[in-house]
């Protein structure tokens, strides 16, 4: 009799423990898979690679998430690939989308299979910036000094949508057509902006604010009478379907964040103009959360 009771008792312990696996393969598929038995899951975010904003949100959400015990995964990429990639399902959220310009084309395409998650930054705005001493203040005047800016204005990434917005808008409007619009990356574009401000001559390049160059560098934005770039734009939080189910907590706190351009300058001048070699942004952000922990508190509170 006793031999069948310890029979009996080690099948229900089984089968406890067979329930119990179903339950946290459940929560795998949900939730994504975690790296370790103490977190609440992982979450993928996407960043918008060379968006100074992008990597700035992202790492700080990184380390909030982290300590709040969630696995964070990031994977900086192009814009086309963030909103493919959240359309598929294949990433959780992004920090990075700008509207109602930059980003149109992309929202227009994959809007119906993406979730606005909500605005945490309404001061936006494209721009297209020249040494503080430059002849010109304005874009309508840049066609015909364009000899004194060798010809050139030095983009970003060729699928950015402030790429679009300049090849689209801002070049047909102002007769920009004879100047070359050389694109290639940020930091690509940084890196003339440095070398011409280090020789004393005129650079046009194309940027956007709030953006730590704007402390880094003796620049000025050209005028824009004729609207080509598009008025002030809300910076978004937006996340693949489901999200909000698997992640409600995540969701939440998404959903309720705000970053003044103030804040973010600080956040990105001590990022990427005060440390900028840095590959390990954790120390860094962890410094700057440390200056601000009562704002940074409140983003879960």
């Amino acid at each position: 009799m006793k031999k069948r009771i310890v029979s009996v008792t080690t099948l229900i312990a089984a089968g406890a423990l067979s329930l119990t696996g179903c339950v946290a393969s459940a929560e795998d598929i949900a939730g994504g898979s975690s790296s370790s038995d103490d977190s609440k899951g992982t979450i993928k975010i996407a960043e918008f690679s060379g968006w100074e904003e992008g990597i700035a949100t992202t790492e700080l959400w990184r380390v909030i998430l982290e300590d709040a015990g969630y696995t964070v995964e990031v994977d900086a990429v192009d814009a086309g690939t963030v909103f493919q990639g959240l359309s598929d399902g294949d990433y959780d959220v992004t920090t990075d989308v700008w509207e109602p310009t930059t980003h149109a084309e992309y929202l227009d395409k994959y809007g119906d299979g993406i979730e606005k998650v909500g605005t945490w930054n309404e001061d936006s705005k494209l721009t297209v910036a020249v040494n503080a001493d430059a002849p010109i203040d304005s874009l309508e005047d840049l066609a015909a000094h364009a000899d004194e800016f060798g010809n050139t204005i030095v983009g970003i990434e060729p699928g950015a949508g402030l790429t679009g917005a300049m090849n689209n808008s801002v070049i047909p409007e102002y007769g920009l057509e004879g100047m070359t619009f050389q694109t290639s990356s940020t930091p690509a574009m940084l890196a003339e902006l440095q070398a011409a401000e280090n020789a004393g001559e005129n650079v046009v390049v194309t940027l956007w604010e709030p953006h730590w160059a704007y402390s880094a560098y003796d620049i000025k934005n050209l005028d824009d009478p004729k609207g080509a770039l598009g008025s002030a734009e809300s910076l978004n939080v937006y996340s693949r379907e489901g999200f909000a189910d698997d992640f409600s907590e995540v969701e939440g706190w998404l959903a309720n964040f705000t970053m003044d351009t103030e804040l973010l300058a600080g956040l990105e001048d001590l990022m990427f103009n005060q440390n900028p070699d840095a590959t390990d942004w954790e120390p860094i952000v962890r410094e700057w959360i440390a200056d601000n922990q009562d704002y940074v508190d409140g983003l879960t509170a």
